[in-house]
């Protein structure tokens, strides 16, 4: 399977992405979350205790964070990785970009 990414160059246009064996795991994750989210909706529609929105407010955070984690994760072993093995120019570009998305993910 590839795909096209975007925010990528030409040269990694049709990369299969890091998270393509735990693609299934991920969107079950995203599809659950976008389950909470509904029902957090729900609850403010509902005028629920604000201290229970914010705790589902906060479990789904969570499991975004879980997901963000897991990504990483993935974009580490297989994106990051493989380039570094290739070469040091390979490598040294990718953990720039890893870098840059850190920083701008962590606002710092």
């Amino acid at each position: 399977m590839t795909s096209t990414l975007v925010g990528h160059d030409a040269t990694d246009s049709a990369t299969v992405p890091g998270y393509a064996d735990r693609r299934s795991d991920h969107l079950r994750r995203l599809h659950k979350i976008e389950g909470q989210v509904r029902g957090i909706a729900r609850m403010v529609d509902d005028d629920r205790y604000c201290i229970d929105v914010l705790t589902q407010v906060s479990a789904a955070t969570r499991a975004l964070q879980q997901v963000a984690l897991g990504l990483l994760d993935d974009h580490l072993r297989h994106c990051v990785m493989d380039p570094a093995r290739s070469g040091p120019a390979e490598g040294d570009a990718k953990l720039d970009e890893l870098a840059g998305t850190l920083r701008q993910a962590l606002r710092l």
